[in-house]
């Protein structure tokens, strides 16, 4: 969704607070004023949110140095984890949920297509980021279908200086190389935006293993992605803003040297925010976006493009205030959704989707605050699957500094057309049967947590249950005949599947430049059956049942035209047990409990600020020099230490331009 006028007038009004807060707690009392829209898709501040949600500001991810939303992601969120194919595209683990429940968002918008049920994570660069906001557990009440596990919303930046111009670049090993521009500028009532970057990391070899089959590689495969965006905003009056923007993505992978996979995505749209009064405000946008794969040949010269999913989205929300804190939200969206790949019987399929919405928000005083939706879906698709969705989120403050809040949603997730009709053969290993008579998946959430902030220090303890019915995976491989050599795996609606969990945090800020923070997350899944009580496939590695995330950050000025920062990051994962196919190409050989290691990861940065203009990073990846006695699905994909070493100007602070 795209940040309203209103958003911005909110912190404008908070700024001054900000400012007069204590030196020692001057970020937290930043952090806790931002402004976030993702979680009741009006304008709430952090701290007053009655929806829990995590916030990744533009300084952390410039800290991080960070290229792409799967990189900020592995490192500042417990219990997250990413998976890989034998071809290494990446399926994410989410506290128990996989990409295809996860809804991804940019300013608010869906994105088209996706490798291994996820979407593609490199398009997802953040150098026009200017924060991602989390919110954990359904969101389907406002988002729809696949936010059953909550929603990550990339919120881009606007122009805020006349004129701004960067340039960037960083090395590391296996000849990976990251090089960027971006550039914004105001000029009366219009604002531009323009980033560009391209990114490139070669193959290498790793060590193998011979046991399970599927689940290991013998080479990290490079890409070479080139991404570009812009946008445009128009300002005509003080209450209406005009804003247009236009991507395009191309990412190619050195699997195969005669027929490398390329992958692309075209996007773009319009989007309009009018303030009619005090009291009322109305957003209205149309996107457009084209995900694309295809094989070139090299000797032909010929690219064979056999994958296309193409998404026409609209959208209107209108926000009436009726006196202080108490707001009703209404909206609805349409999307066309077409899909065309030779592994569809049919070559093509497509189906329009429409739904409607209402929210209520609702401070009954100043210590208790309750938010209420409720959401219809319509999926023109095969039987015309219809669903309303209720949420429920209330917010208790009894004492100052400390926030309790309860949730309560019910989410769902609309089979695919990938998962209704897909048919080929994977590898040679399964037949990967779509299934048109897939139900909806169902979810009841309930979630309880306990926020508290005191002078610099922040703490949190999250609590919440999932109980999904009717889990859309694949299920128990079969053979379709007697004569058959390769098993038939079908698309299934799996029994009752639960996963709860538990995250316990602190965070401090010191007057003395240093900053730290610990976070604990417990992930407890219970794994399903199909209907008949088998066992299931479980096509990617479950979730581990605990992680730690570390971090600490040492800020210093040295002199006027030097200042150093050090950051220290570490991530700890328990280790998995698994269930396997003792072969994979005879599954008559039965199944075998495999256990996957524990790991642990540390990373070192120095960042040199040089005067106002120039920062040098020099980042020392994978610091204990960890590598997997083998590589498999969720492994780092790391064969030891990394040095990278990054430059960047700000061309416009170093030359009055």
């Amino acid at each position: 969704m795209m940040k309203t006028r209103l958003s911005t007038l909110l912190i404008s009004a908070m700024a001054p607070l900000a400012l007069a807060a204590q030196t020692d707690s001057l970020l937290i009392a930043d952090n806790l004023n931002l402004v976030v829209v993702t979680g009741t898709r009006t304008p709430k501040t952090l701290l007053k949110t009655p929806v829990m949600t995590s916030v990744i500001t533009r300084a952390e991810i410039e800290k991080a140095d960070a290229t792409t939303l799967q990189d900020i992601l592995r490192q500042n969120v417990p219990g997250v984890e990413f998976s890989y194919s034998m071809n290494q595209q990446r399926h994410m683990n989410f506290s128990g949920f996989g990409g295809q429940s996860m809804l991804i968002l940019v300013d608010g918008e869906r994105l088209a297509g996706e490798t291994m049920d996820d979407v593609d994570f490199d398009r997802l660069t953040l150098s026009n980021v200017d924060h991602i906001e989390i919110v954990k557990g359904p969101v389907s009440a406002l988002y729809g279908s696949n936010a059953n596990g909550g929603v990550i919303n990339i919120i881009t930046k606007n122009s805020d200086k006349p004129l701004k111009l960067n340039v960037n670049a960083r090395v590391g090993k296996h000849d990976s190389q990251r090089y960027g521009l971006s550039w914004t500028q105001g000029f009366g009532k219009w604002d531009n935006s323009l980033d560009v970057s391209r990114n490139s990391s070669a193959n290498y070899d790793v060590h193998s293993a011979s046991d399970p089959v599927t689940r290991v590689f013998s080479t990290i495969y490079g890409d070479n992605t080139y991404n570009f965006k812009e946008q445009l905003a128009f300002h005509p009056t003080k209450d209406i803003n005009l804003k247009a923007h236009a991507g395009y993505f191309f990412r190619q992978t050195k699997r195969s040297v005669d027929t490398p996979e390329r992958y692309r995505d075209y996007n773009g749209g319009v989007k309009a925010d009018w303030r009619i009064t005090a009291d009322d405000h109305l957003y209205g946008s149309y996107a457009f976006d084209q995900y694309d794969k295809s094989n070139y040949q090299s000797l032909s010269k010929l690219d064979i493009r056999y994958y296309s999913n193409v998404q026409n989205a609209f959208r209107m929300l209108y926000n009436h205030s009726f006196g202080k804190g108490n707001i009703l939200t209404v909206g609805s969206d349409y999307m066309h959704d077409f899909l065309r790949n030779n592994r569809l019987a049919d070559g093509t399929h497509h189906q329009d989707c429409l739904d409607a919405f209402a929210q209520y928000d609702g401070e009954l005083n100043d210590i208790w605050e309750v938010v209420a939706a409720l959401r219809y879906d319509y999926f023109s698709d095969g039987s015309s699957l219809q669903r309303l969705t209720p949420k429920l989120s209330i917010r208790h403050t009894p004492v100052r500094g400390l926030n309790v809040r309860f949730g309560y949603g019910m989410g769902f997730r609309a089979p695919s057309l990938k998962e209704k009709y897909y048919q080929y053969d994977a590898a040679g290993i399964w037949i990967i049967q779509g299934n048109p008579e897939l139900k909806p998946e169902y979810s009841d959430n309930f979630n309880l947590s306990l926020e508290y902030h005191w002078r610099n220090y922040e703490f949190l303890l999250d609590g919440y249950h999932n109980h999904v019915k009717d889990k859309i995976a694949s299920g128990v491989p079969y053979y379709a005949s007697k004569t058959d050599r390769t098993p038939t795996l079908p698309y299934v609606n799996l029994d009752t599947y639960s996963v709860s969990g538990l995250e316990a945090s602190a965070k401090g800020h010191w007057s003395n430049g240093l900053s730290a923070s610990v976070a604990y997350a417990l992930t407890l899944e219970k794994m399903p059956k199909d209907k008949d009580g088998n066992t299931a496939n479980n096509q990617y590695i479950p979730a581990r049942k605990h992680a730690l995330n570390v971090h600490a950050d040492w800020e210093h000025s040295l002199c006027k035209g030097y200042g150093v920062d050090i950051i220290v990051d570490g991530k700890v994962m328990s280790g998995v047990d698994n269930v396997e196919y003792v072969n994979y190409y005879d599954i008559s050989q039965g199944v075998a409990n495999v256990r996957y290691p524990a790991y642990t990861m540390w990373k070192l940065m120095i960042s040199n600020r040089i005067g106002k203009a120039v920062k040098l990073n020099v980042t020392v990846d994978n610091l204990l020099n960890y590598k997997p006695k083998y590589y498999y699905l969720n492994a780092p994909l790391t064969d030891g230490v990394n040095l990278m070493a990054g430059l960047s100007i700000d061309i416009d602070k170093l030359v009055k331009l």
